[in-house]
């Protein structure tokens, strides 16, 4: 077992935070939090501070916020830590060659795939949308590529039919927070047995690009509904309805024939609105109309029959610059 270390941690959304709490409570300490500059955000876009940042003050624990690391200062900085290893979750910002140096043992990630696919910034969402069975945590050494180090250790999750973006990244965050633990309590023999990545078996997660939210019919049922869970909670998915925007939050999808134009309303009743697709049906239970909440659509149907009956189309909206 490895002697109780002095630990720089960066991150900065939730799931980040989540890795930090639990590294609080062992028996490490963490000398040092970066995390990303305070953004505006909500209707009044006011700063608000990330989720780390909030962990990191009610722990009393010494806080930095650059905007950059690539400069002399940051890593005379980071140096005066004597930090033995830097725990990096989910941070925001590439650490330079020079960065990666300064912790005695090094840099670890935590990366929400199992590398060495999905490298990148939204491996999350990407497995969902491919279909894919499996996923996990990877827990590397960091390089100064993009998510190429070695990596020390692997945990899977299974990715059912009912995942979402948000559901399996709460499963993602229970299995990487202990395998972080796991990884530095024994971290000099993982060291010796690093695995370096199959650049064979590489793929890339592409950040979300505002214009996937909007849903193309002509798609195939099953192809829909990954593409909705895999973009809820955030940003989501919508399709519009007599040109307003018609969110959807849930969704399932039937292999059926139909002969019904794609993105036609083929039935709406408790079950669910039944929507053409180019293969298949699209099955949709909950949704949020313009203005409006997410609501079942039995509630919807209550309020909105007239907007939602059969023969009625959604529209695909195409390219948007908006979410």
């Amino acid at each position: 077992m490895t002697s109780p270390l002095n630990i720089i941690f960066a991150g900065t959304p939730e799931f980040a935070a989540a890795h930090l709490t639990y590294l609080i409570k062992g028996p490490h300490r963490i000398v040092a939090v970066l995390t990303q500059p305070d953004r505006r955000a909500g209707r009044g876009k006011r700063l608000q501070p990330s989720a780390v940042k909030s962990v990191a003050l009610a722990a009393g624990i010494p806080l930095w916020q650059p905007d950059t690391l690539k400069d002399p200062a940051s890593e005379a900085q980071l140096a005066s830590y004597s930090a033995d290893v830097m725990v990096v979750v989910a941070y925001g910002l590439m650490l330079p060659a020079g960065i990666l140096a300064i912790p005695r043992i090094g840099c670890i990630n935590v990366h929400a795939s199992l590398l060495p696919r999905w490298r990148g910034a939204a491996p999350v969402q990407r497995a969902i949308e491919a279909g894919d069975r499996k996923t996990g945590v990877s827990i590397m050494m960091m390089e100064p590529g993009l998510d190429t180090g070695p990596v020390l250790l692997r945990r899977e999750v299974t990715i059912t039919g009912d995942h979402t973006a948000g559901t399996l990244l709460a499963d993602l965050e229970g299995v990487g927070t202990q395998a972080l633990t796991d990884c530095l309590m024994d971290i000099a023999s993982r060291l010796l047995t690093a695995q370096v990545q199959d650049e064979q078996q590489v793929t890339y997660a592409r950040k979300i690009d505002k214009a996937e939210t909007a849903i193309d019919w002509s798609l195939s049922a099953v192809d829909i509904d990954r593409k909705v869970r895999a973009l809820l909670p955030s940003p989501g998915c919508y399709t519009l309805l007599n040109g307003d925007r018609f969110k959807v939050w849930a969704a399932h999808a039937l292999h059926q024939s139909h002969g019904a134009a794609t993105g036609e309303i083929m039935s709406a009743n408790s079950d669910g609105l039944s929507v053409a697709c180019g293969k298949g049906v699209l099955v949709i239970t909950e949704a949020q109309m313009p203005g409006g909440t997410p609501q079942t659509v039995t509630t919807l149907l209550n309020g909105h029959q007239d907007k939602l009956t059969p023969g009625k189309r959604f529209a695909f909206a195409g390219q948007v610059d908006h979410v």
